[in-house]
């Protein structure tokens, strides 16, 4: 998504198309969107910010997982790196 954003930021025509048909401009790039998964998009400006939460997935811990919650061990789980926009550094172009 990375990628995608910072094109976004560089050519202002792919931008329009994503934010007319997402779903169709990201299969374009690659990205796969499952069938009945509908996309949204925002733009942020100087005064408006979105936050995205999440969907929550349900994690199952296998033994090794359990055993090391027992023992303290944090658990390094299935949830991929999360990028918040404000996060994000902004290079005006």
């Amino acid at each position: 998504m990375q990628r995608i954003v910072a094109r976004c930021w560089e050519d202002e025509a792919f931008k329009e198309r994503l934010l007319a048909d997402p779903a169709a401009t990201l299969a374009a790039e690659g990205v796969q969107v499952p069938e009945g998964v509908t996309i949204n998009v925002a733009v942020d400006s100087e005064d408006v910010r979105t936050l995205v939460i999440p969907l929550r997935q349900p994690v199952e811990l296998g033994d090794a997982q359990l055993q090391s919650a027992v023992a303290g061990a944090p658990y390094m789980g299935a949830c991929g790196p999360i990028v918040y926009p404000w996060a994000v550094r902004y290079v005006p172009v």
